[in-house]
């Protein structure tokens, strides 16, 4: 297949681009600083607003904040420090008295990006709560939300749910570890000879899922109608959590947004082997997981790999890869929201020019197709010939078309005909092709539909580095979004009328486009996904 390793690939080129971005957002990033803040219990705030809630583990006071009430830093899990780094998380310690909740937790350790503060504080495992005033007894629907970032960076405070608690949601954001904190497996961690390591993020997702399960009735939600969702990384995390074992019973629904990039995971002897070579870089030469929980933060993250981290079938977690799990129907079956944007690709194309890369251009075209999907220059000649230059706008604009359709887009096609089989597929294309930019500066070509570009018409984001504001008509698309994204959370249907489930042979997509959203059947066809599906 044409699409052989691609995959892979993308996911590193992903990471290096999200690292990358943290040359251009530092300084730029106002929110996040203050995460330090103190998280020790205290009975002051919940006196004051009277919004106290029973938690499985303490009363919890948070603060009305316009339309919401929030509950911010919440511990789902133990601090994962000393002996417990690498280790599945444990439970939190219960507390007496009532812990403030007014502001936001640590978030967990990372190099500085476009997508969050720099942190080397381990003491990071939180939660928020957001939630419609006077929402306890009411049983509300629960979305609880993943954020993106290439496993390598981001962070739950950077989303700020208003839009989709006035219409009715609770809305749960996460901290989950990240990078090789998060992700690193090693036979030296394994709680067993020969037994999983790795997939340390993917159990926090869990053990969070869970707290959710135990506590969420206490703040007017139903443990019993969780929507789980996420972009990026995080739909990637969708997706695993939908195939886990582990995670069974622990969410009703599902959304994933741009999440199908890595659809094959390393097996655990391969995910073991960089492991290993990981603890060599750091000089853990004897490769002991006790040298390796002695290292200071700050020498993980300084030599973690920056293109990121996947999760790998380590035998718990992940049984097996997600795309073969969604082929043969070996998933939760639950509703599922899935969707790309229109031009996905162009944000990563933008990066690399701003980070000093030369542009692309008729002379280096096919090494670059080459370089973005990891196939050979004959087959880069073939990928070339079927994106001729002529039909683009410029060089980058032509190879954003080529990246998002082999590592986007005919993916998430892939994931609606499986998923299908089984479930009902809500399937979606981000379509605005002027929405705001948010995460990099202007380049000298249009960013499109790009990469990370819904996420603003679903959230207020705390740290994006470029500030914008939606125009009339892109704010009610951003309502329509988030009027769909709740009622799948509400009901297991996005809408009655407008936005029909995905059937194969129909392949019916809603366009997500101003001014009205509106289904679509050319989707394949627009994306070429019978060229990267066939033998090459």
């Amino acid at each position: 297949m044409i699409t052989s390793g691609i995959t892979w690939r993308a996911g590193a080129r992903l990471g290096a681009v999200l690292i990358a971005l943290g040359a251009l957002a530092v300084g730029a990033t106002t929110a996040g600083a203050g995460a330090e803040a103190a998280t020790a219990p205290s009975a002051q705030q919940g006196a004051r607003t009277g919004l106290v809630v029973a938690t499985a583990d303490g009363a919890v006071g948070g603060k009305a904040a316009q339309t919401m009430d929030e509950f911010l830093g919440i511990p789902y899990a133990a601090p994962p420090v000393g002996p417990l780094r690498w280790r599945p998380p444990q439970p939190a310690a219960p507390w007496t008295g009532i812990r403030d909740a007014a502001a936001f937790a640590p978030h967990c350790p990372q190099p500085p990006s476009g997508f969050g503060v720099a942190s080397t504080s381990e003491n990071c495992l939180y939660l928020n709560v957001f939630t419609p005033p006077g929402a306890r007894g009411r049983h509300l629907p629960v979305m609880v939300w993943i954020h993106g970032g290439s496993f390598l960076v981001g962070e739950s405070d950077d989303y700020i749910p208003a839009g989709l608690v006035r219409r009715g949601v609770i809305v749960v954001t996460v901290n989950y570890r990240l990078g090789a904190l998060g992700f690193l497996a090693h036979p030296a961690l394994a709680g067993r000879p020969g037994g999983p390591s790795g997939d340390y993020g993917l159990m926090d997702q869990q053990a969070a899922l869970r707290w959710v399960q135990a506590s969420i009735a206490g703040f007017g939600g139903n443990p019993r109608d969780v929507t789980l969702a996420g972009e990026s990384a995080g739909g990637l995390s969708v997706l695993a959590q939908l195939v886990s074992p582990g995670a069974r019973g622990l969410f009703s629904r599902a959304i994933v947004e741009s999440g199908t990039y890595d659809l094959t995971q390393a097996p655990l002897a391969t995910a073991e082997t960089a492991g290993e070579a990981f603890a060599a870089k750091v000089g853990c030469a004897s490769q002991t997981a006790a040298c390796l929980r002695s290292l200071p933060v700050s020498a993980i993250v300084d030599n973690e790999d920056f293109a990121g981290y996947q999760p790998d079938v380590d035998g718990a977690v992940l049984t097996q890869s997600i795309g073969p799990a969604l082929a043969s129907g070996q998933f939760s079956r639950v509703p599922v929201i899935n969707g790309t944007n229109r031009d996905e690709w162009r944000l990563f194309v933008a990066q690399a020019q701003l980070d000093g890369a030369p542009p692309v251009t008729a002379a280096n075209y096919q090494a670059e197709i080459a370089s973005t999907i990891g196939v050979p220059a004959a087959t880069a000649a073939v990928i070339a010939a079927r994106y001729p230059l002529s039909a683009y706008s410029s060089p980058s604009v032509a190879l954003g078309a080529v990246g998002t359709d082999a590592i986007f887009a005919c993916p998430a096609l892939t994931v609606d005909q499986s998923l299908s089989k089984y479930v009902p597929v809500y399937a979606y294309e981000f379509n605005d092709q002027n929405a705001p930019e948010r995460y990099l500066a202007p380049v000298g070509f249009p960013y499109g539909a790009a990469h990370e570009s819904e996420v603003q018409y679903l959230f207020s984001l705390r740290n994006a580095p470029f500030p914008a504001v939606l125009t009339p008509p892109q704010r009610k698309l951003a309502a329509a979004m988030k009027t769909y994204w709740a009622n799948l959370a509400k009901t297991g249907s996005p809408s009655s009328l407008s936005w029909p489930r995905f059937n194969p042979g129909s392949q019916q997509i809603l366009s997500l486009i101003t001014p009205r959203p509106h289904v679509e059947t050319s989707f394949s066809a627009e994306h070429q996904c019978a060229f990267w599906a066939q033998a090459g």
